[in-house]
C-alpha cells in the first residue's frame, strides 16, 4: 500500500531568524509547515480575502503584528511582493521572525522585490524522494510522478490532467503576460518531449511555431516557477572536445510524461529516459536536503561519449541504464571519462538484482545506490 513517510526536510530556526521555503505547487510545503509550526500565525495568500487585504494594504502586516513576539508564516509570499518591505522592517525593528513559502521567484524578481539580502535563510522542498515513500513501484511512479497527492492518488492521470490544465497552462501562462494559452500549451508538450536533451531553442521554436525569443522566455518562466531546471555541462576539457550546451529537465517525471503523452513500458527508450529522470530527481532532492552546495553536471564529448551525471569536482560519475543486464557496451561513456579525468567513484545505476562489476566499473541496483546515497555512504 502506498503511503508517505516523514519528509526529509529539516529546519531548525534559531530565535528571531527568518527563512524562505521554495518549492513547486503541491510538493507539500503547506502540509509541512502545519505539522512543524502548529502554534504559529499563518497568513495564507491563497485565500482570496487574505490576499485582498494585504495586496491593497501591505502596511497592515506591520500594524497588526509589530508588537507580536514569535513566528509568522506567510504562505505563497510571491503573491504580494510588496510585503517584503514590511517584513524587512519588522525583522530589523521588532521581535517577529518570518517563515515564507513560495512557488515562484519570478513575480518577486519582476517587481524588484526586497529579497531581504541574507536576512532570511533559504530552503527548498522537492517532490517526494524514494526514501520518503512506501509501496514504491517504478513503473507506477513514471506515470503518477512524485508530487504527494499524485503519488497517493487512485487516479493519477485525472490529477495530472487537472494540474496541467488549471495550474501549468493557466496560472503559469499568466506569468508570461500572454493570452496565447494554446501556444504555451504546445510549448509545454515540446519541452516535455525534449526534457533531458540538449537545450535547443531554435528546434523548440520550430516545433511550436513561436519565436526563439519567446521560447527562451518560456523556459525561463519554467525555471523561475520551479517547474524545471538546467543541468550544466562539464567544461574542463583535457584531451577531448566537449559539448557545452545545457540540458533542461522538468521538475517531475510524472508531469513530464503526461505532457509528452507517453506511458513508459519496461525495455523501451521512454522507460530508460524516465529512469534517468527519476535518478536525477533523487540527486536534486539530496542536493536540497543534505548538500546544497553539490554541483550536478553531465559530461559529453563531440564524438558522442556521454556520462549522465557528474557530482562535485569529479567526485562521482554516474551512468543510468534502465536495463536488468548491464554489459560492456554500457560502460563506454564512463571508460572514456576515466581515460580523460581522475574520478572519485564511477558507478552504473541499473535494474540489476545484485551489485557487480563491468569493465572494472561498479554496477549497483538503483535501490542499493539510493540506500547508500541517503545513508551518506557515497558522498
Amino acid at each position: 500500500m502506498k503511503k508517505i513517510k516523514d519528509r526529509l526536510l529539516q529546519i531548525e530556526l534559531p530565535s528571531k531568524k527568518s527563512a524562505f521555503l521554495w518549492g513547486p505547487r503541491k510538493t507539500g510545503k503547506t502540509y509541512w509547515i502545519n505539522r512543524h509550526f502548529p502554534g504559529a500565525i499563518l497568513i495564507d495568500m491563497l485565500k482570496t480575502d487574505v490576499f485582498a487585504d494585504f495586496a491593497s494594504r501591505p502596511a497592515l502586516l506591520r500594524e497588526r503584528y509589530q508588537n507580536y513576539q514569535g513566528l509568522i508564516i506567510i504562505d505563497e509570499i510571491q503573491m504580494v511582493p510588496s510585503l517584503l518591505n514590511e517584513i524587512h522592517w519588522m525583522i530589523e525593528n521588532t521581535d517577529v521572525s518570518f517563515f515564507m513559502t513560495g512557488s515562484s521567484a519570478r513575480k518577486l524578481r519582476r517587481s524588484h522585490a526586497n529579497l531581504l539580502a541574507g536576512r532570511a535563510w533559504r530552503y527548498t522542498m522537492t517532490p517526494l524522494a524514494w526514501c520518503e515513500t512506501a509501496g514504491f513501484e517504478l513503473t507506477e511512479v513514471f506515470v503518477s510522478g512524485l508530487l504527494p497527492p499524485h503519488y497517493l492518488s487512485s487516479d493519477p492521470m485525472q490529477d495530472l490532467r487537472s494540474y496541467v490544465a488549471d495550474y501549468l497552462k493557466e496560472e503559469i501562462a499568466a506569468e508570461a503576460v500572454t493570452m496565447n494559452i494554446p501556444a504555451f500549451s504546445e510549448f509545454l508538450r515540446v519541452a516535455a518531449l525534449s526534457s533531458g536533451e540538449l537545450l535547443n531553442y531554435t528546434n523548440v521554436g520550430r516545433e511550436t511555431g513561436i519565436s526563439t525569443k519567446v521560447v527562451r522566455n518560456y523556459f525561463q518562466i519554467l525555471e523561475d516557477t520551479l517547474l524545471g531546471f538546467r543541468v550544466q555541462p562539464w567544461r574542463k576539457a583535457k584531451n577531448r572536445r566537449l559539448i557545452e550546451t545545457e540540458k533542461f529537465y522538468l521538475f517531475d517525471v510524472g508531469v513530464s510524461n503526461y505532457l509528452a503523452r507517453r506511458r513508459p513500458e519496461a525495455g523501451t527508450p521512454e522507460f530508460g529516459h524516465s529512469f534517468e529522470h527519476f535518478i536525477l530527481m533523487e540527486l536534486k532532492a539530496y542536493q536540497a536536503y543534505r548538500n546544497p552546495e553539490l554541483d550536478i553536471r553531465y559530461w559529453r564529448t563531440s564524438t558522442g561519449f556521454e556520462v549522465d551525471f557528474i557530482l562535485g569536482d569529479m567526485g562521482m560519475a554516474l551512468e543510468v541504464k534502465g536495463t536488468q543486464r548491464v554489459h560492456d557496451g554500457h560502460a563506454r561513456g564512463l571508460k572514456a571519462l576515466l581515460e580523460e579525468q581522475r574520478v572519485g567513484k564511477a558507478i552504473i545505476i541499473a535494474l540489476e538484482k545484485k551489485p557487480k562489476r563491468v569493465q572494472g566499473i561498479s554496477v549497483l541496483p538503483w535501490q542499493v545506490f539510493l540506500d547508500s546515497l541517503w545513508s551518506g555512504d557515497l558522498i
